[in-house]
């Protein structure tokens, strides 16, 4: 997400089909360092590694402050399928950080609790609105284009 603030009332110029997956970790006991600190620093590896592959279809992402135990992170995907095959790859980062998560949460209980949800959002059933705000969420990942009075989309803005 970017800092420049994009003037006016604008929209995500997202077309079609939206892919969302939500992942957090919520850290259950704090003096457990061994088991959480692993997976605090998994995700911003994995943000790199799809960061420098554009074709693996990540398309943008946005860290959400949830309090100083929870960590959540939003991303936008091409599809359903890129995200798939990104999680079950064995040369890619995520694959071998989610076997080790398994292995140590089954030797160690619950210091450490993870979760993660992905919705599929047909076209037509999402909408986007931004006034005066940097490129966020779906306006990030997609760009952003005006919005007339009348609703109807005009060209793309860039960042102020």
């Amino acid at each position: 997400m970017g800092d420049k603030v994009v003037p006016g009332r604008v929209v995500a110029d997202a077309d079609g089909e939206v892919v969302v997956f939500m992942v957090g970790m919520r850290i259950n006991k704090l003096r457990a360092v061994r088991s959480w600190l692993p997976v605090l620093l998994a995700m911003p590896r994995l943000l790199k590694e799809l960061a420098r592959e554009p074709g693996a279809g990540m398309l943008g992402h946005q860290v959400l402050n949830g309090g100083p135990r929870v960590f959540t992170v939003v991303q936008y995907w091409e599809s359903r399928e890129k995200l798939y095959a990104y999680a079950a790859d064995p040369d890619r980062g995520h694959r071998p950080a989610w076997a080790a998560f398994n292995r140590r949460a089954r030797s160690g209980g619950a210091e450490v609790g993870i979760w993660h949800e992905t919705y599929v959002v047909p076209a037509g059933a999402y909408s986007t609105t931004y006034s005066a705000m940097p490129p966020t969420g779906l306006g990030a990942a997609y760009g952003v284009v005006a919005r007339g009075r009348s609703g109807v989309l005009s060209a793309p803005v860039s960042a102020a």
